[in-house]
This record gives structure tokens, sequence and C-alpha cells, in this order.
């Protein structure tokens, strides 16, 4: 190969792929144990129809969709403090981290989402 085409193929995988890796991510278990041990800064960033079906119940919800997201999300929260994002299942709170991260703020993605939550809870009652 090349080394002209090497080094596109190179950046090709570090421009798509070291983005994801910026965020920090914990898991839904984790999430639960931080949340019995005291107040923690959580968004849910699910649209208005999605937190009908249920939501975490301490979370500050502010829709990834709504024109304006940054403004309002950045105008909530606490720089000084860790901020940690979900949505139904991780994507969007990826996104969202990134504006957040850029913004100025320490995010952590909650892997999995609202629907790892709940698959979690399901297993636990049983």
């Amino acid at each position: 190969m090349k080394k002209s085409k090497y080094f596109l193929l190179m950046s090709f995988f570090f421009f798509n792929f070291s983005g994801q890796e910026a965020l920090n991510s914990i898991s839904t278990k984790e999430l639960k144990l931080l949340l019995e041990k005291g107040e923690i800064q959580l968004v849910d960033v699910r649209t208005p129809e999605e937190i009908k079906g249920g939501a975490i119940k301490t979370a500050l919800f502010v829709n990834y969709f709504d024109v304006g997201f940054e403004k309002v999300v950045t105008a909530k929260l606490n720089k000084l403090r860790p901020v940690y994002l979900y949505c139904r299942s991780g994507s969007r709170s990826t996104k969202a981290g990134k504006i957040l991260k850029k913004a100025g703020f320490e995010v952590v993605n909650v892997l999995g989402g609202y629907q790892q939550w709940i698959l979690e809870e399901k297993q636990s009652f049983k």
C-alpha cells in the first residue's frame, strides 16, 4: 500500500473513531450505585414522548432535539461537577456529551441508556 493511501486510511480511523473515545462511560449498574450515594447531575436527553414511558427519578430533562439544546442544558448545569447523560440507548447522549464537553463540562455517558436501565430493573425482580 502506498504511503498516501495508508495515511488516508489511518486518518479516516482517527477522525471517525477518536470522538467516541473522548467521553467517559459508565454502566447503568454503576449509575445506580452513584444515585444511591447521593445527588449527581443526571440529564435525560430523550423526547417528551419517550419520557412518558418512564424515566430515572432524579434526572433533569432536556430534549436533545430542541432548538437551543446547548444553551438550555448549559444554563442548568454546574461546570464544577460531572454531568451524567442518558438517552434511549446511548446514541443521542454521546452526541449531547460531545456538545457539553466542548462547552467545558466533564461528561460521563451512561452505556445502554434507559433501555438498559429498564432491562436491569426487570431482571432484579426475577
